[in-house]
Protein backbone atom coordinates (compact mmCIF):
# COMPACT_ATOMS: atom_id res chain seq x y z
CA UNK A 1 0.00 0.00 0.00
CA UNK A 2 2.80 2.39 0.91
CA UNK A 3 4.57 1.72 -2.35
CA UNK A 4 1.42 2.24 -4.38
CA UNK A 5 0.75 5.50 -2.53
CA UNK A 6 4.23 6.72 -3.43
CA UNK A 7 3.64 5.76 -7.05
CA UNK A 8 0.34 7.64 -7.09
CA UNK A 9 1.94 10.75 -5.64
CA UNK A 10 4.72 10.50 -8.18
CA UNK A 11 2.24 10.31 -11.05
CA UNK A 12 0.42 13.36 -9.70
CA UNK A 13 3.74 15.21 -9.58
CA UNK A 14 4.43 14.34 -13.20
CA UNK A 15 1.09 15.69 -14.36
CA UNK A 16 0.98 18.87 -12.29
CA UNK A 17 4.53 20.16 -11.88
CA UNK A 18 4.34 21.99 -15.21
CA UNK A 19 1.72 23.37 -17.53
CA UNK A 20 0.43 20.37 -19.46
CA UNK A 21 -0.67 20.65 -23.09
CA UNK A 22 -2.28 18.32 -25.58
CA UNK A 23 0.24 16.26 -27.54
CA UNK A 24 1.58 18.16 -30.54
CA UNK A 25 0.53 16.73 -33.89
CA UNK A 26 3.32 15.63 -36.18
CA UNK A 27 5.80 14.93 -33.35
CA UNK A 28 7.64 11.62 -33.86
CA UNK A 29 7.99 10.10 -30.36
CA UNK A 30 10.51 7.47 -31.48
CA UNK A 31 12.64 10.12 -33.21
CA UNK A 32 12.72 12.17 -29.99
CA UNK A 33 14.15 9.21 -28.04
CA UNK A 34 16.68 8.56 -30.82
CA UNK A 35 17.77 12.22 -30.79
CA UNK A 36 18.17 12.11 -26.99
CA UNK A 37 20.39 9.02 -27.24
CA UNK A 38 22.46 10.54 -30.05
CA UNK A 39 22.87 13.79 -28.12
CA UNK A 40 24.51 11.86 -25.31
CA UNK A 41 26.74 9.76 -27.52
CA UNK A 42 27.57 11.82 -30.61
CA UNK A 43 29.43 9.80 -33.25
CA UNK A 44 31.98 9.19 -30.49
CA UNK A 45 32.69 10.49 -27.00
CA UNK A 46 35.31 10.52 -24.25
CA UNK A 47 34.14 11.38 -20.74
CA UNK A 48 35.57 11.77 -17.23
CA UNK A 49 32.94 10.80 -14.66
CA UNK A 50 32.38 9.81 -11.06
CA UNK A 51 29.80 7.47 -9.56
CA UNK A 52 28.57 7.67 -5.97
CA UNK A 53 26.62 4.79 -4.47
CA UNK A 54 24.56 5.75 -1.39
CA UNK A 55 23.28 3.07 0.97
CA UNK A 56 21.77 3.29 4.44
CA UNK A 57 25.03 2.54 6.27
CA UNK A 58 27.71 3.46 3.77
CA UNK A 59 28.59 5.53 0.72
CA UNK A 60 31.42 5.23 -1.77
CA UNK A 61 32.58 7.12 -4.86
CA UNK A 62 34.53 5.88 -7.85
CA UNK A 63 36.13 7.92 -10.63
CA UNK A 64 36.03 6.52 -14.13
CA UNK A 65 36.68 7.24 -17.79
CA UNK A 66 34.34 6.24 -20.60
CA UNK A 67 34.70 5.95 -24.38
CA UNK A 68 31.86 5.40 -26.88
CA UNK A 69 31.78 5.00 -30.65
CA UNK A 70 28.46 4.88 -32.45
CA UNK A 71 25.74 2.98 -30.62
CA UNK A 72 27.55 -0.37 -30.56
CA UNK A 73 30.89 0.26 -28.84
CA UNK A 74 31.45 1.39 -25.23
CA UNK A 75 34.32 1.05 -22.75
CA UNK A 76 34.21 2.17 -19.10
CA UNK A 77 37.28 1.95 -16.85
CA UNK A 78 37.51 2.78 -13.12
CA UNK A 79 40.45 5.08 -12.35
CA UNK A 80 40.04 5.60 -8.56
CA UNK A 81 40.11 4.69 -5.71
CA UNK A 82 43.22 2.57 -5.99
CA UNK A 83 41.51 -0.63 -4.81
CA UNK A 84 38.99 -0.40 -7.67
CA UNK A 85 41.23 1.10 -10.37
CA UNK A 86 41.47 -0.96 -13.53
CA UNK A 87 38.05 -2.58 -13.26
CA UNK A 88 36.47 -2.20 -16.66
CA UNK A 89 33.44 -2.99 -18.79
CA UNK A 90 33.47 -3.41 -22.57
CA UNK A 91 30.40 -3.52 -24.81
CA UNK A 92 30.51 -4.51 -28.49
CA UNK A 93 27.12 -4.79 -30.17
CA UNK A 94 25.04 -6.70 -27.60
CA UNK A 95 27.99 -8.54 -26.02
CA UNK A 96 29.49 -7.36 -22.70
CA UNK A 97 32.72 -8.26 -20.89
CA UNK A 98 34.14 -7.20 -17.53
CA UNK A 99 37.75 -7.18 -16.35
CA UNK A 100 38.90 -7.39 -12.73
CA UNK A 101 42.62 -6.75 -12.11
CA UNK A 102 42.61 -8.60 -8.77
CA UNK A 103 41.98 -11.89 -10.53
CA UNK A 104 43.43 -10.73 -13.87
CA UNK A 105 40.50 -12.20 -15.72
CA UNK A 106 38.12 -11.08 -18.47
CA UNK A 107 34.60 -12.46 -18.01
CA UNK A 108 31.84 -12.39 -20.61
CA UNK A 109 28.53 -11.27 -19.10
CA UNK A 110 25.74 -13.66 -20.18
CA UNK A 111 22.53 -12.13 -21.47
CA UNK A 112 20.74 -13.54 -18.42
CA UNK A 113 22.81 -11.19 -16.23
CA UNK A 114 22.28 -7.97 -18.21
CA UNK A 115 19.71 -6.83 -15.66
CA UNK A 116 22.05 -7.44 -12.72
CA UNK A 117 23.50 -4.45 -10.84
CA UNK A 118 26.59 -2.89 -12.42
CA UNK A 119 29.45 -2.63 -9.88
CA UNK A 120 26.95 -2.77 -7.03
CA UNK A 121 25.15 0.38 -8.20
CA UNK A 122 21.48 1.03 -8.98
CA UNK A 123 22.34 0.91 -12.69
CA UNK A 124 22.12 -2.45 -14.42
CA UNK A 125 24.50 -3.79 -17.02
CA UNK A 126 21.74 -3.01 -19.51
CA UNK A 127 21.50 0.63 -18.37
CA UNK A 128 25.24 1.11 -18.78
CA UNK A 129 25.22 -0.42 -22.24
CA UNK A 130 22.73 2.29 -23.34
CA UNK A 131 21.18 -0.32 -25.58
CA UNK A 132 19.00 0.81 -28.49
CA UNK A 133 16.43 -1.91 -27.70
CA UNK A 134 13.95 0.80 -26.76
CA UNK A 135 14.06 1.99 -30.37
CA UNK A 136 13.90 -1.44 -32.02
CA UNK A 137 11.62 -3.45 -29.70
CA UNK A 138 9.13 -0.88 -28.36
CA UNK A 139 6.11 1.06 -29.61
CA UNK A 140 6.21 4.77 -28.80
CA UNK A 141 3.39 7.18 -27.97
CA UNK A 142 3.59 10.88 -27.15
CA UNK A 143 1.35 11.24 -24.10
CA UNK A 144 1.73 14.92 -23.37
CA UNK A 145 3.73 18.08 -23.94
CA UNK A 146 4.32 20.67 -21.24
CA UNK A 147 6.23 23.90 -20.63
CA UNK A 148 8.74 24.12 -17.78
CA UNK A 149 11.85 26.18 -17.05
CA UNK A 150 11.80 27.81 -20.48
CA UNK A 151 11.61 24.53 -22.40
CA UNK A 152 8.96 22.35 -23.96
CA UNK A 153 9.00 18.86 -22.45
CA UNK A 154 7.73 15.71 -24.15
CA UNK A 155 6.37 12.79 -22.11
CA UNK A 156 6.70 9.58 -24.12
CA UNK A 157 5.43 6.09 -23.31
CA UNK A 158 7.45 3.16 -24.69
CA UNK A 159 5.72 -0.24 -24.57
CA UNK A 160 7.62 -3.37 -25.67
CA UNK A 161 6.42 -5.49 -28.57
CA UNK A 162 4.62 -8.65 -27.43
CA UNK A 163 7.52 -10.83 -28.59
CA UNK A 164 10.26 -8.56 -27.22
CA UNK A 165 12.65 -10.22 -24.74
CA UNK A 166 12.70 -7.34 -22.24
CA UNK A 167 12.10 -7.03 -18.51
CA UNK A 168 9.98 -3.91 -18.28
CA UNK A 169 6.26 -3.60 -18.88
CA UNK A 170 6.79 -0.06 -20.12
CA UNK A 171 9.16 2.89 -19.84
CA UNK A 172 8.32 6.58 -19.69
CA UNK A 173 10.68 9.24 -21.02
CA UNK A 174 10.58 12.97 -20.29
CA UNK A 175 12.68 14.72 -22.94
CA UNK A 176 13.40 18.45 -23.33
CA UNK A 177 13.08 20.25 -26.64
CA UNK A 178 16.91 20.31 -26.87
CA UNK A 179 16.85 16.49 -26.49
CA UNK A 180 18.23 16.36 -22.94
CA UNK A 181 16.74 13.36 -21.13
CA UNK A 182 15.17 14.79 -17.97
CA UNK A 183 13.69 11.59 -16.58
CA UNK A 184 13.30 7.91 -17.36
CA UNK A 185 10.85 5.65 -15.49
CA UNK A 186 10.89 1.85 -15.42
CA UNK A 187 7.52 0.09 -14.85
CA UNK A 188 7.14 -3.64 -14.28
CA UNK A 189 4.77 -6.05 -16.03
CA UNK A 190 2.08 -5.38 -13.37
CA UNK A 191 2.05 -1.63 -14.03
CA UNK A 192 4.04 -0.68 -10.91
CA UNK A 193 6.77 1.93 -11.06
CA UNK A 194 10.04 0.27 -9.96
CA UNK A 195 12.77 2.88 -10.39
CA UNK A 196 13.51 6.25 -11.92
CA UNK A 197 16.52 8.02 -13.33
CA UNK A 198 16.35 11.80 -12.96
CA UNK A 199 18.58 14.52 -14.33
CA UNK A 200 19.45 16.83 -11.43
CA UNK A 201 21.63 19.28 -13.35
CA UNK A 202 22.06 20.20 -17.01
CA UNK A 203 25.24 21.93 -18.17
CA UNK A 204 26.82 23.00 -21.46
CA UNK A 205 29.68 20.56 -22.04
CA UNK A 206 31.48 19.59 -25.22
CA UNK A 207 29.48 22.18 -27.14
CA UNK A 208 26.05 20.83 -26.28
CA UNK A 209 23.64 20.60 -23.32
CA UNK A 210 24.44 17.53 -21.23
CA UNK A 211 22.76 15.85 -18.26
CA UNK A 212 25.67 16.57 -15.91
CA UNK A 213 24.23 14.91 -12.79
CA UNK A 214 21.88 11.93 -13.00
CA UNK A 215 20.46 9.93 -10.10
CA UNK A 216 18.96 6.44 -10.26
CA UNK A 217 16.82 5.25 -7.33
CA UNK A 218 14.29 2.53 -6.70
CA UNK A 219 10.81 3.59 -5.55
CA UNK A 220 10.91 1.22 -2.58
CA UNK A 221 14.11 2.76 -1.18
CA UNK A 222 14.44 6.38 -2.35
CA UNK A 223 16.98 7.12 0.39
CA UNK A 224 19.38 4.81 -1.41
CA UNK A 225 20.60 5.84 -4.84
CA UNK A 226 23.40 6.00 -7.37
CA UNK A 227 24.52 9.33 -8.77
CA UNK A 228 26.57 9.75 -11.94
CA UNK A 229 28.40 13.06 -12.40
CA UNK A 230 30.00 13.98 -15.73
CA UNK A 231 33.00 16.23 -15.09
CA UNK A 232 34.11 16.61 -18.70
CA UNK A 233 33.09 15.17 -22.04
CA UNK A 234 34.22 15.61 -25.63
CA UNK A 235 32.24 14.53 -28.66
CA UNK A 236 33.02 13.37 -32.19
CA UNK A 237 36.70 12.69 -31.47
CA UNK A 238 38.21 10.04 -33.78
CA UNK A 239 38.67 6.76 -31.88
CA UNK A 240 40.47 3.68 -33.13
CA UNK A 241 38.58 0.38 -33.21
CA UNK A 242 41.48 -0.95 -31.08
CA UNK A 243 40.03 1.05 -28.19
CA UNK A 244 37.16 -1.43 -28.02
CA UNK A 245 39.01 -4.74 -27.80
CA UNK A 246 39.43 -7.36 -25.08
CA UNK A 247 43.16 -6.66 -25.20
CA UNK A 248 42.65 -2.98 -24.39
CA UNK A 249 40.13 -3.87 -21.69
CA UNK A 250 42.80 -5.96 -19.94
CA UNK A 251 45.91 -3.91 -20.81
CA UNK A 252 45.10 -0.20 -21.41
CA UNK A 253 47.30 1.42 -24.05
Amino acid sequence: MVIRAIVSLFCIFLTTSAVAEEPSSGVDAKALIREAMELWRGTSSIAEMSMTIKRESWQRTMSMKAWTKGDKHSLVRVTAPKKDAGNGTLLIDNAMWSYTPKINRVIKIPSSMMNQRWMGSDFTNKDISKSTDVLDQYNHTLLETRQAQGHKLYLIEAVPHEDAAVVWGKELYLIRDDFVMIEQQFWDQDGVLVKTMKTLEVAEMGGRPVAKIMRMAEVESPQEWTEMVTHSIGFDTPLSDNTFTLSNLRNPR
